[in-house]
């Protein structure tokens, strides 16, 4: 039997034993009808990506499941796999090509999409490659990526579908237009701050009689492409002015007035301008009364032919130049600032331009009943379920689905076009001629799609849907999906509305949402600010194990997490401490006990206690992981191993290893064994590394820890009579230990220490404890009294339950010395209570230091306010003794 070595180094073995998982293939899963599936699909992480903290907890909660239902015994898969992410894979390659002094239109599509393509192969396994460092257990083997030919066909397999049931058309709407991606966005790509704006207030002189009627209006340069001044129906200020018109400044073109419902007479004059082809509000109101389209902007935000002598401007200089014509010829009202909210790409941060254009679009409102039914009918929970607000919210507020994009990396449309009769044709192969004309000029549509059509698809897609596959049929639906609140529109609700239309299955029973993970000052992350931290660093300094286990201890689901490197320290101190203990039981295991049963007739109090504790911690652990208490169930596992089984157990049993009753000893070994088993089994799937590598170090163990079974609560090993006794005597010894501390005594000095109780179960406590406090609590001679009338003074006393414990001070300390101690220690805390009350009490210091500076500074006060009392108190005993 082979002790671990002295000093914990997950260097040493992290690498090695995912290849050992990696080569015994003990991720990889197989259709096996005598089992149950437990299904995960990862959460395609954009190919060219990096692993950022984000992802590592998303994939440390994942992998925490699936390795234990792996050891529940159920088929568990975790599928891999990436996004080509059309957007942002295409902006690196043009980049790229930038710097190489060429652009995609002179290479032409093909050559492009070469180019994306030795891309995606040169950086596409980046992200991979740093996930195994991290230690997922995913099945590797069925690895996918979106534009993978199976994935690809099931991609045009939904356009057609929708599109034969006329739930995809084309035409022109209002679109988020993002002119430095020149493409098309989706809402959910749109990302919306709050910032300082203003409002213009123009006069529009009325035509043919005197007068104007003033608008208020927070986009000047769109009033080029005004059609009509609209007024609430309600609003009697401007009833006389329905259906006559006006005239538009600086144009001279004549618009009606109208009424609308959608008009808020609250906001400013009550009179708002309409602009159909860059307002998606004011396209509606447009359809509403034929108002028809005038574009005033190109692709690039840029004034047209149709702005006049702006042609040709930015939208920001177009601004500019508008408002000081305004100005000077008096149209120009007042300008207020107004809070306004800004939408922006959410890719490249470009403000967006709403723009009135041909685009390809989901019919939403059929499909987001569905979706919206499974969760009121309780079939898709959301954890926390808080969460199920925003996906109602956005199903029943939900607007068609833009999903072509005027980009060349993605899925193409299956779309053709006659160019002598413009008829459409959608087909999976390009059609030899027209259906409508038998002209053989047809060609595809240049748009692809969004990439969220993919990603939509992704639960099932993966398994081989369209096709009835085995592995179809076996894994879906799937049992859970782990990703971060902030992608619920973008995402979740596109795979629910997706996979019940098309598949007539919700594709995941619950949501596991995750929250951000912010620096230690609890800011966002960013390259901005310089905060962020490489999950690769850390694992290469900590070891995979730390970083994981702190990633999810005091994490609860959808709540932002701070991120502390403290944290990760005290992580590996931890890992540190299991090795260390099991160093210990190896090093006292002797191997002829390797294939003894436990005899429960031989168990001691402590191994009573201890047994029990690691069943109802079995039963604990497994509680808060069905109930996805991830963080709650690291921490049990955390406080049973450090606390009971490491500070208190071994503490316990060294005398019984280093005594000569055989029996005794044996016990100990074996119960020792057994409980590192089962913990090192509830710890393996939080922090697989150390655990497996301890598994290997581990007398008579055959298999591998991550197939192991997963341990199972048993009656048999449940004694709440030992668990109460043990407790009390451990409570007693930490109370013996504190008053022992306070006072300076040195733990090798053994004392007389007296307990007085009337209680007959406290004194059979005492009585069976005895041992334990000659051994933990620095006791020497051991008495126990009814009547504390005789002791005297000098003692110092703990007070237990039913129970008070003197211990005499005589002779354990230098009674002047000690005083003359605390005297030292108690002028120092004066300085620093002095220091710190003088900044709180400084208004300056706390109005205008940052938030957390004051609050650090409370912090010390309560802590020396703390301090000192103890101090007064140790002072006061210490006198009263002289």
């Amino acid at each position: 039997m082979e002790n671990l070595p002295k000093t914990y180094d997950p260097k040493k073995f992290e690498y090695k034993l995912y290849k050992y998982w990696m080569d015994n293939d003990f991720f990889v899963t197989h259709v096996d009808e005598n089992k149950e599936p437990f299904t995960i699909m990862m959460p395609p992480p954009n190919v060219t990506g990096n692993l950022h903290l984000g992802h590592a907890l998303n994939n440390t909660i994942q992998d925490i499941l699936i390795r234990w239902k792996r050891m529940e015994g159920y088929e568990a898969l975790w599928l891999p796999g990436t996004d080509h992410a059309s957007i942002s894979t295409e902006a690196k390659v043009v980049e790229k090509l930038k710097s190489e002094g060429k652009t995609k239109e002179e290479l032409g599509r093909e050559g492009f999409l070469e180019e994306a393509w030795e891309w995606t192969r040169k950086y596409g396994g980046n992200i991979n490659n740093q996930l195994k460092k991290l230690g997922v257990s995913c099945d590797w083997s069925r690895e996918r990526f979106t534009l993978d030919e199976g994935l690809s066909n099931a991609v045009e397999e939904t356009f057609i579908r929708l599109y034969n049931k006329g739930l995809i058309y084309r035409g022109d709407r209002i679109i988020n237009w993002c002119p430095n991606c020149k493409t098309a966005i989706s809402d959910a790509e749109v990302e919306h701050e709050e910032t300082l704006g203003s409002i213009w207030y123009i006069r529009y002189p009325l035509k043919d009689e005197e007068g104007y009627i003033t608008i208020a209006t927070t986009r000047p340069e769109t009033m080029l492409g005004d059609l009509a001044i609209a007024v609430n129906p309600k609003d009697e200020r401007y009833k006389h002015l329905v259906g006559k018109k006006a005239i538009l400044p600086l144009v001279n073109r004549e618009i009606p007035i109208i009424e609308d419902e959608y008009v808020e007479m609250e906001f400013g004059t009550g009179a708002v301008k309409i602009t159909p082809s860059h307002d998606p509000n004011d396209f509606e109101v447009g359809e509403r009364h034929g108002l028809g389209q005038y574009i005033i902007m190109n692709e690039k935000a840029i004034i047209n032919e149709n702005g006049g002598k702006y042609k040709g401007l930015d939208r920001y200089e177009a601004r500019k130049r508008i408002v000081e014509d305004l100005k000077k010829e008096g149209y120009l009202v007042e300008i207020k600032d107004h809070d306004i909210s800004i939408g922006h790409c959410e890719r490249c941060k470009t403000v967006v331009e709403p723009l009135i254009s041909k685009q390809w679009f989901v019919k939403m409102e059929p499909l987001a009943k569905p979706a919206l039914d499974v969760y009121k009918e309780g079939k898709l929970n959301f954890i926390p379920e808080r969460f199920g607000k925003i996906y109602t919210h956005w199903l029943e507020n939900i607007r068609d689905w833009c999903i072509s994009r005027q980009l060349w990396w993605g899925h193409r449309l299956p779309v053709y076009y006659c160019e002598e009769c413009d008829e459409i044709m959608v087909s999976r192969e390009k059609p030899e001629k027209c259906n409508k004309c038998g002209s053989t000029k047809v060609y595809q549509d240049p748009d692809t799609l969004d990439t969220w059509f993919s990603s939509a698809l992704w639960p099932f897609s993966t398994l081989g849907w369209p096709e009835e596959t085995e592995d179809f049929k076996y894994f879906f639906p799937t049992d859970v999906l782990v990703t971060g609140y902030d992608i619920i529109f973008f995402w979740v609700i596109r795979m629910v509305f997706s996979s019940l239309e098309l598949t007539g299955e919700v594709p995941f029973k619950d949501v596991f949402l995750t929250g951000l993970i912010r620096d230690s000052q609890g800011r966002k992350m960013s390259k901005s600010l310089g905060n962020g931290i490489d999950p690769i660093e850390v694992i290469e300094e900590y070891g995979a194990d730390a970083l994981r286990f702190t990633l999810v201890t005091g994490n609860t689901p959808g709540n932002d997490m701070r991120f502390y490197m403290e944290r990760v320290e005290a992580s590996r101190n931890f890992a540190n401490k299991l090795w260390n203990a099991t160093r210990f039981v190896l090093m006292n295991f002797d191997e002829n006990v390797i294939d003894k049963e436990l005899d429960l007739n031989s168990l001691e109090e402590e191994d009573k206690w201890i047994l029990s504790r690691m069943n109802t911690v079995v039963a604990e652990v497994t509680e808060n992981l069905e109930k996805y208490e991830i963080g709650l169930s690291a921490k049990k596992i955390y406080d049973f191993i450090w606390d009971e089984y490491c500070d208190w157990y071994i503490e316990i049993v060294k005398p019984r290893l280093y005594g000569d009753n055989v029996k005794s000893k044996e016990t100990a070994q074996i119960v020792l064994l057994q409980v590192l088993e089962n913990v090192l089994k509830l710890l393996h799937p939080f922090m697989p590394f150390i655990t497996e590598e301890i598994w290997q170090h581990l007398p008579g163990r055959d298999k591998a820890l991550i197939i192991s079974s997963w341990p199972d609560y048993n009656d048999k090993y449940n004694y709440p009579e030992a668990e109460n006794r043990m407790i009390y005597i451990m409570n007693a010894i930490k109370g013996i230990r504190n008053a022992r501390q306070e006072m300076n005594i040195a733990p090798s000095k053994k004392a007389k220490t007296i307990f007085v109780t009337q209680d007959k179960d406290i004194e059979d406590i005492l009585n069976y404890g005895k041992r334990y406090f000659v051994n933990l609590a620095s006791a020497g001679e051991i008495e126990i009294i009814k009547d504390k009338g005789n002791l005297g003074e000098g003692n110092i006393s703990v007070v237990l339950d039913r129970c008070e414990v003197y211990i005499p001070l005589k002779g354990l300390i230098d009674i002047d010395k000690e005083i003359e101690r605390l005297e030292k220690e108690k002028e120092k805390l004066e300085g620093e209570l002095k220091r710190v009350r003088g900044k709180l009490s400084n208004e300056g210091f706390v109005t205008k230091a940052p938030a957390h500076v004051v609050e650090e500074e409370r912090e010390k006060q309560k802590k020396y306010e703390n301090m000192m009392e103890k101090v007064l108190e140790r002072l006061k005993a210490l006198r009263s003794n002289k």
